[in-house]
Parts: structure tokens; C-alpha cells; sequence
């Protein structure tokens, strides 16, 4: 009568055929029908634990290393919910902060956010690699500007914020609310921005009316955007038509804009407004780390090139016109036009002058 042995038995008589019989493993691995490397690990088995080192276990190892401790998990869990808005990128440097070590993997991140319901998943995007990302070399080489909308006032009206962005650094170097963004108030914004900041080598922006009179029914003439950076040295870029994403960094900045201050917010003045956009344009250069940049604040770009300046340097009238030998001068304030009086003229001198007092230098005789 044939009776079939269990496989810990045919396994154990396999074993005891090499250790007790003296057996070759090759000769009992073909008459077991497996490989040698199988015997062998039998053999291993069988030393270290037994007959029940023969039996079949589970693969499940005891522990995993790169499995996320409990204790971190919870942290990572109270972060979320504490701030609804912070991804797995955020939350890492959240738990650096706290000093946790190891720091888990992003997807291990993910998961767990996935785990406990705090997120939905999503459809994996495209790799960062297949975008081609361009950036310049140093901060004020290139200034990205451009106008977003949907500032809500307790009246009912809505006012722009007129915004500007250091290529280099995504430093924010304008951030000014204006009731509506015409010409005037978008080139004082510029103003503004260079008087703080410096004269950056070239602006981009897209082909709105208010920056350039190259395209539509004024193409002949030149609005007084485009003039202030001709008179000024600074290259006017413009995108090229439906290319949107051309100032996609600018663009970015407009979308952090909305979710982290404007969102469900409403403002009683333009005023109010301008006042809560700075300290928030404060937090956002100074303290608020950057992907797109290495994770470190706009500020560290920026200081490079900025520093490098006086760090006050004592105002001075600004020169209208060279100076030149046996030249007569006198000073004069620029008015609200953007304009001075001399000799009974009138004169332009760009309306970012504003306000400032400026030095003109004429020819002996003239």
C-alpha cells in the first residue's frame, strides 16, 4: 500500500539521505524533482531550527526597515491637519523641522496621507523631466510682470494687484493694488518697484495694452510702459501671442497668491488691502521656502545681487542729461505727469520720476 508523505516529511528525507546516508545533493536534488540551491537551503533549515525549519512560512519579513515608524506617521497626520494645504514636499521639511530622524521618502509621505483619508489619489502626473524649465543666471536679469484681478471690497467692486517677479530668485519685486490696472497705475508699479529694488536688465510681460502699443490699433505708437523701459536701458520682452506660460513663474506666484491670502477674504479699502498684501509679500520673499528654487526663500537669490549695492545710500538728484563742460544746472521736482518745468517748457522725464527731485544739466548758451 502506497502511502503520500507530507512535504515536511519528503523534505526531512531528503535531509537525512545527505547527512545520514552521505548522498551527493545533486544526486537527491533530481530524485526530489528540485534544484540544488533547494536542498541546500533545506540543509540550512534544518541545522537552525529543525524539523520545523521544513515546514513551509510565511515571506512576510519580521520587520521592515523602510516601513514608517508609528510615532511619525502621527506626526505627519497632526501636520496635516493642522494645515490643510501642505502636500508631501511641505511635510517633509515640516517634520525636519522637528528634528525627525531618518525622514521618510515622499511616496511614503503620500501613502500615508492616502492611508488615513486626508487626500485622494490622483492619476500620476508627468515627470518634472519632461518639462524643459529655464531660469536666468542671476536675479535682475529678468523681471516677469503682468496684472491678476478678483480683489474683493466690502462695497462690491474688485480691485488688481499689479505684480512683478525676479526671474532668478522668484523674488517678489511688485505687488501693488490698484482700483483698475491702466496704463498709470501699471507703470507706477514698475516705478515703484525699480526705485525700491534697482533697474533690472529686461522685463517680460504679455501683449496687454497696457504694456506695449506693438500689436492692435495703436501698433505705430509707443505707450508709456514701453517708453519708461526704453528710457531707462531695460529690454522689453514681450510672449509670444497664446504662449501664456511663457510667464509661467509670475503665473505661479498669482496662483499662491490666491490660495494662501485671497481666498474667501474681503477688504474694506484699497488701502487695507495694499497693507495685508505687503506683510504677506513679506512672509512670501523672506520666510516662505521655494520648490522651483532648491526649497530656500526668494531672499537668499535675491540678497546676491542686492547686496552688492549701498545699503543706504543717501538720495541724491537724479541727472536728467549728462554734464558737460561749462555747463549750467538747476534741480527740479518731477510732477504727477512725470514731467518738469524748466525755461517755461515742459519737459518729460518719466512718470516712475514722480515726486523725486532731479538735476538738469544744460549745454553753456542753450
Amino acid at each position: 500500500m502506497l502511502v503520500e508523505l507530507g512535504v515536511v516529511e519528503q523534505r526531512h528525507a531528503a535531509v537525512l539521505e545527505v547527512l545520514r546516508d552521505g548522498a551527493a545533493v545533486k544526486d537527491v536534488a533530481l530524485r526530489f524533482g528540485v534544484t540544488r540551491q533547494t536542498v541546500h537551503r533545506w540543509l540550512r533549515r534544518y541545522a537552525a531550527r529543525g524539523l520545523a525549519g521544513l515546514a513551509d512560512g510565511s515571506p512576510r519579513p519580521d520587520r521592515c526597515p523602510h516601513q514608517m515608524p508609528a510615532e511619525v506617521e502621527a506626526v505627519v497626520v497632526q501636520l496635516r491637519r493642522e494645515n490643510p494645504r501642505w502636500g508631501p514636499r511641505t511635510l517633509l521639511l515640516g517634520l525636519e523641522a522637528r528634528g525627525v530622524v531618518p525622514l521618510p521618502g515622499r511616496s511614503s509621505v503620500y501613502r500615508c496621507l492616502v492611508r488615513h483619508g486626508l487626500i485622494q489619489p490622483e492619476a500620476r502626473r508627468r515627470k518634472r523631466s519632461d518639462y524643459k524649465r529655464w531660469e536666468r543666471s542671476r536675479a535682475m536679469e529678468l523681471w516677469q510682470m503682468d496684472v491678476m484681478g478678483a480683489v474683493m471690497l466690502t462695497d462690491g467692486s474688485k480691485a488688481s494687484v499689479v505684480t512683478g517677479l525676479d526671474d532668478h530668485s522668484r523674488f517678489a519685486v511688485s505687488a501693488l493694488v490698484v482700483e483698475r490696472a491702466t496704463s498709470r497705475p501699471t507703470c507706477d508699479a514698475l516705478g515703484k518697484a525699480m526705485r525700491a529694488w534697482g533697474v533690472p536688465d529686461q522685463v517680460l510681460t504679455e501683449n496687454a495694452k497696457v504694456f506695449t502699443g506693438r500689436f492692435g490699433p495703436s501698433a505705430a505708437g509707443e505707450v508709456l510702459f514701453d517708453r519708461i523701459c526704453r528710457e531707462n536701458g531695460i529690454g522689453h520682452l514681450l510672449t509670444a501671442p497664446r504662449s501664456a506660460t511663457t510667464t509661467g513663474k509670475v503665473q505661479r506666484f498669482h496662483r499662491t497668491l490666491r490660495q494662501e491670502f485671497l481666498t474667501g477674504k474681503v477688504f474694506e479699502s484699497i488701502k487695507d488691502a495694499q497693507t495685508q498684501l505687503d506683510n504677506w509679500v513679506r512672509h512670501y520673499n523672506f520666510q516662505r521656502r521655494h520648490q522651483g528654487i532648491g526649497d530656500v526663500v526668494p531672499w537668499d537669490r535675491f540678497r546676491l545681487v542686492v547686496e552688492d549695492r549701498p545699503a543706504e545710500p543717501k538720495p541724491t538728484p537724479r541727472r536728467v542729461k549728462p554734464e558737460t563742460p561749462n555747463a549750467a544746472t538747476a534741480t527740479r521736482k518731477v510732477s504727477r505727469s512725470g514731467k518738469i518745468s524748466f525755461a517755461a517748457q515742459l519737459y518729460p522725464v518719466g512718470a516712475w520720476l514722480t515726486g523725486e527731485t532731479v538735476e538738469v544739466s544744460t549745454d553753456a548758451g542753450l
